[in-house]
């Protein structure tokens, strides 16, 4: 079968759409299918560029190529799910969250546009409309399924899928050190770890790893410096893969700082290296993984309980360990399956 997986990509910025879709793409070549990436460029300012965005992906036409049919599209994103195809299914990752959970919040920018309103409005007609055309509507968690069905009314089914690297994942060692990779941005609250750092009362060092808006970094790395922990917190950019799997088997625990996060591969690498995670309670995805005291942590999004959290995971290696496994045995449970769900989009 060929198969099209749509989506979009913000030019110089990557991340784990990015991964999700390169992981998809590669199981269905696995399994015998030709399949590839189909994008378009996205930006979401000023906000009438939405709407061209929409008219854009609409009239994006992948019925054929080169005189040969497209079988199926598998569409993963906002707003390339606007696109028409007799076998088009969705497997979402996430709508224009702008317009839906994260208006009116700190973490959104939509609401506070002039044509904000009118804009939020049209983007979810089309979002019915794209949405409902779909044979089959699943999602990447439990999380963005119900956003679905609160905000559009429309039901779906989740699709969990392993990360990237699930399989070579390990822990060497449980060293006094927690890692943090993640696109550096506000809704990644690395400046919350930051924060924390400087009320911790133990020896216990941070690592953070991965890009972001030069303002972000700059404004990151200034904050270590007024708070003095740029002595034991490191932000060291983007990494290789190597180094970045020799940090996961490192480190002692992982933390996630993401806001209402859909998925969250952060969490799921650090279980299956076998270290505890670190989240909120209003963390979204990765709350459908992480068991308060039994696999990791599950805190307020608040400097003092999570300096806390860190102090109590670097007295008491053990414990680290202890959650850890657990976190990786709960994911073996599971099953995670690339066959089940490869068979369920292409049905």
């Amino acid at each position: 079968m060929r198969v099209a997986i749509a989506t979009v990509q913000v030019p110089f910025i990557s991340g784990g759409a990015e991964i999700h879709a390169q992981l998809l793409r590669d199981n269905l070549v696995q399994r015998g299918h030709e399949a590839d990436i189909v994008t378009i460029p996205f930006k979401w300012y000023p906000e009438e560029t939405l709407l061209d965005s929409l008219r854009m992906a609409a009239l994006v036409d992948l019925t054929q190529v080169n005189g040969e049919p497209i079988d199926q599209v598998i569409a993963l994103k906002f707003p390339m799910y606007a696109l028409r195809h007799p076998r088009k299914t969705v497997w979402l990752l996430h709508q224009h969250r702008q317009a839906y959970d994260l208006w009116g919040t700190p973490y959104g920018d939509l609401h506070a546009m002039a044509a904000g309103e009118a804009v939020r409005e049209q983007i979810m007609v089309a979002d019915n409309r794209a949405l409902g055309e779909a044979r089959h509507v699943y999602t990447n968690s439990e999380t963005v399924s119900r956003r679905l069905l609160e905000f559009n009314g429309i039901a779906s089914t989740p699709l969990y899928h392993p990360p990237r690297h699930h399989a070579i994942l390990h822990s060497r060692s449980y060293d006094d050190f927690i890692f943090y990779p993640s696109r550096v941005d506000t809704i990644k609250r690395q400046a919350l770890l930051v924060q924390a750092a400087s009320r911790m009362q133990s020896s216990m060092k941070i690592i953070m790893a991965g890009g972001g808006s030069r303002a972000e970094m700059k404004h990151i790395q200034c904050l270590m410096g007024d708070l003095g922990v740029d002595g034991r917190v490191e932000l060291r950019g983007r990494l290789a893969e190597t180094d970045l799997l020799d940090l996961y088997s490192r480190c002692r625990a992982v933390y996630f700082g993401g806001f209402q996060e859909d998925y969250g591969y952060v969490p799921l690498e650090g279980f299956f290296a076998a270290k505890p995670v670190i989240v909120h309670d209003d963390a979204g995805g990765p709350l459908e993984f992480v068991r308060h005291g039994q696999n990791g942590y599950v805190i307020p999004p608040e400097a003092e309980p999570l300096a806390a959290a860190m102090d109590s995971l670097s007295r008491d290696a053990a414990l680290a360990e202890r959650l850890g496994r657990r976190g990786r045995q709960d994911l073996v449970d599971r099953r995670m399956d690339w066959d089940h769900i490869i068979d369920s989009l292409l049905r």
